[in-house]
C-alpha cells in the first residue's frame, strides 16, 4: 500500500532534477515563474502546506508563521543560513526547521578565493578596460596590483567555509589568522598553520586581507561595525561571502571612496538586492550578485538534502539537519 504523499509547497525554482524528483515523492506544488513569493503569498502557501520549501529570498517572520495552517509541520530551507526565518517562533508553534548544510562549502571556499585573487590583482577592472576596447599596450607601471604571497588572511569565522578557503589560501603563500567564537581543534590548527585571535579587533588591525565567513545572526550584525572598520589598514582588502548585514555597508562604502581601504569584493550586500550606490561606482570594487553557492552541482546537492530532511520526517524521525533556537 502506497504511503500518503504530503503536501509541500516550494516557493521558488529549483533545479528541474530536484523539482522532478520532488514531484515523484510528494504532492509538490511548484512555483514555474520563478516569482518570489510576497508575505500574504508565503501566509496562504503555509495555510495550505504540511511542509513548506523555502529559500533565502523568503522572510518567513512571526506573522507569516502565524497564518500556519494546523498541518504545516516542517519548513525545509533551501539554502545554509536560516537569519530569514524566524526559528523561535516555528519552534513555538511545534514546526521543526531544517537546512542544508555542508554541500556548498567547497563552492563558497572557492568564489571567496576567486574574490580575494580579484580583488588583490585587479581583475575585473583589467577585463573591462579590454572589453570596452581601452587597452592600448603593456606598460611598466599600469594596472599594479599587489602580491598574494606572504601576506596574512584573517578569516572571520572559521567553520567549514572558513576552514576550507584557509586551506586554498595556503596554497598561494598567504599566512592564516582568524577569529571564532572559540579556538579550532589543535589538529586543525597545526594543518592549517593557523593563528587563532580572541580579540577581533586585535586581528583586523594586523591583516592585509580580510574575509567574512560566519553566519549571520543577531550577534554578527554589524559585526565589523564602522568603528572596527577603522582599524584596518589603508592597504587591506575586505571581502565577504556571507551575509551583506554583518558588515556596516554605508560605513565601508565611504571608507573606500575617500580610499581609506585598498579594496573589497563582496557577493552578498545589507539591503539586498539593492547595493550600495557608493560602491558600483568605485573601480577598486569587485561586485557579484549572490553566487558563490551557484554551481549546477551545488544546488542538486541542496536540493538532495531538503529531500532527504522530508522523507526523514514523513518516516516519523527527526530530520538530520534540524535547527533549534539554541544552535543560534
Amino acid at each position: 500500500m502506497a504511503h500518503r504523499k504530503p503536501k509541500v509547497v516550494v516557493t521558488r525554482k529549483l533545479p528541474d532534477a530536484v523539482e522532478t524528483r520532488m514531484r515523484e515523492l510528494f504532492d509538490t506544488e511548484l512555483n514555474l515563474d520563478d516569482t518570489p513569493m510576497t508575505a500574504n503569498a508565503l501566509g496562504a502557501a503555509m495555510s495550505r502546506a504540511e511542509v513548506l520549501a523555502c529559500t533565502i529570498t523568503d522572510r518567513v517572520d512571526g506573522s507569516v508563521i502565524d497564518q500556519a495552517g494546523e498541518t504545516l509541520k516542517l519548513i525545509a530551507n533551501f539554502g545554509v543560513g536560516v537569519d530569514h526565518i524566524d526559528v523561535a517562533a516555528a519552534h513555538k508553534r511545534g514546526i521543526i526547521v531544517t537546512n542544508t548544510p555542508g554541500v556548498l562549502t567547497e563552492d563558497t571556499a572557492d568564489l571567496t578565493m576567486g574574490l580575494i585573487l580579484a580583488s588583490a590583482r585587479r581583475v575585473v577592472e583589467g577585463a573591462n578596460i579590454v572589453q570596452a576596447g581601452e587597452f592600448h599596450g603593456w606598460s611598466p607601471t599600469w594596472m599594479l596590483g599587489r602580491r598574494l604571497w606572504g601576506k596574512r588572511l584573517g578569516i572571520v569565522g572559521m567553520g567549514r567555509i572558513g576552514q576550507s578557503l584557509a586551506k586554498r589560501a595556503r596554497a598561494f603563500g598567504l599566512a592564516i589568522h582568524y577569529h571564532n567564537r572559540r579556538p579550532v581543534g589543535a589538529r586543525i590548527a597545526e594543518e592549517l598553520e593557523a593563528t587563532y585571535w580572541e580579540s577581533l579587533d586585535q586581528m583586523l588591525a594586523r591583516m592585509d586581507v580580510v574575509s567574512v565567513n560566519c553566519p549571520h545572526t543577531p550577534a554578527t550584525y554589524h559585526l565589523l561595525s564602522a568603528r572596527r572598520l577603522k582599524l584596518l589598514q589603508p592597504h587591506a582588502l575586505l571581502v565577504n561571502t556571507a551575509r551583506g548585514e554583518i558588515i556596516d555597508e554605508a560605513a565601508l562604502a565611504g571608507m573606500l571612496q575617500r580610499g581609506e581601504l585598498a579594496g573589497a569584493g563582496l557577493d552578498v550586500y545589507e539591503h539586498e538586492p539593492a547595493v550600495n550606490p557608493k560602491l558600483l561606482k568605485l573601480p577598486n570594487v569587485v561586485l557579484l550578485p549572490h553566487m558563490s553557492s551557484a554551481t549546477i552541482e551545488g544546488r542538486i546537492d541542496m536540493g538532495e538534502k531538503v529531500i532527504i530532511n522530508i522523507r526523514t520526517w514523513m518516516d516519523g524521525h527527526k530530520p538530520p539537519d534540524r535547527i533549534i533556537p539554541s544552535m543560534l
